[in-house]
């Protein structure tokens, strides 16, 4: 037995150290009772965390879904998409047909031999700037004021190119440029047709392509053996089919109230360049006009 002083009573130390003891025990206990619970009570709490998205999570699916909704159509390049292009440009290529006889007209009437007016449209393949160039040929040849005009004319290939780009960007560069040398605006309208409608066809421009330079080909030959027979070929209407064949793709391509704005600014400025400007600008302008016009508004 022991005197406490602070409480003027005799303890038991051994007594004392025993129930220490227990009760220090106790509290272990519980503390490991308690670390226990805690996983289990926490985890529902960690689960509702982890469901909830955050904001980095809300961005990154944001990112997602943006990309989602570009060209993300696998674009290939085969025999399906060669044969589709080629069939769906027939009725085109008859036109364009229609249209290289009126060529074959001018370019016999101009002087040039059928071997060279076949070799011109096989190799130019742009029947605006040939019909610009056959109709400035002279003794001897303007060469620069040729080379200057048909340049400003074939200008507007390169905005078509661009419009291409986000699908033939996935393509090798021999397949691309093959398929550009036969781009005529004609098959060009029926490839973008085609492709935004999530064909995968990356063959439809060379497919379309040969199925209008056989045509144009073809028809330039029969021009101009039978340009000594037609004479002028206004009097029998083949300066319209040009203009037919553009209203039938325009028809083709137009896709409601989001066309009439880019159209009608396209219109304004080639009518307006055409007054003002000689040569063939208008063309080159008309198009810009529409893709700035449409630049601004999709930035918006």
């Amino acid at each position: 037995m022991e005197f406490d002083p602070e409480t003027d009573e005799y303890a038991d130390s051994e007594a004392d150290g025993r129930r220490s003891e227990r009760t220090s025990r106790r509290a272990d206990g519980r503390e490991d009772a308690a670390a226990d619970v805690t996983p289990a009570t926490a985890e529902p709490n960690t689960a509702s965390t982890t469901a909830t998205p955050t904001a980095e999570n809300e961005a990154t699916a944001t990112e997602i879904a943006a990309g989602a909704t570009e060209t993300d159509t696998a674009v290939t390049f085969d025999r399906d998409g060669l044969r589709a292009g080629f069939l769906k440009t027939i009725p085109v290529a008859l036109g364009v047909g229609g249209y290289g006889i009126a060529f074959g007209i001018l370019a016999d009437q101009a002087g040039l031999s059928v071997a060279e007016a076949a070799l011109m449209s096989a190799t130019v393949v742009a029947g605006a700037s040939q019909i610009v160039a056959v109709e400035l040929w002279a003794d001897p040849l303007p060469i620069a004021a040729v080379l200057v005009t048909t340049f400003a004319i074939n200008l507007r290939y390169s905005l078509m190119g661009a419009a291409l780009q986000p699908w033939f960007k996935r393509l090798s560069a021999t397949k691309v440029y093959g398929s550009l040398f036969v781009m005529a605006d004609e098959n060009w309208a029926l490839t973008m047709r085609s492709l935004k409608s999530n064909t995968g066809y990356g063959a439809f421009l060379l497919g379309s392509g040969i199925a209008v330079w056989l045509a144009w080909v073809g028809a330039t030959i029969v021009g101009t053996v039978a340009g000594g027979v037609v004479g002028d070929p206004t009097t029998y209407g083949f300066d319209f089919i040009l203009t037919a064949v553009f209203l039938a793709l325009t028809a083709e391509l137009w896709e409601g109230q989001s066309s009439l704005l880019p159209w009608t600014v396209s219109l304004a400025t080639a009518l307006i360049t055409a007054e003002l400007v000689p040569g063939r600008w208008y063309i080159l302008l008309g198009g810009l006009a529409a893709a700035t016009v449409e630049v601004i508004r999709r930035g918006e």
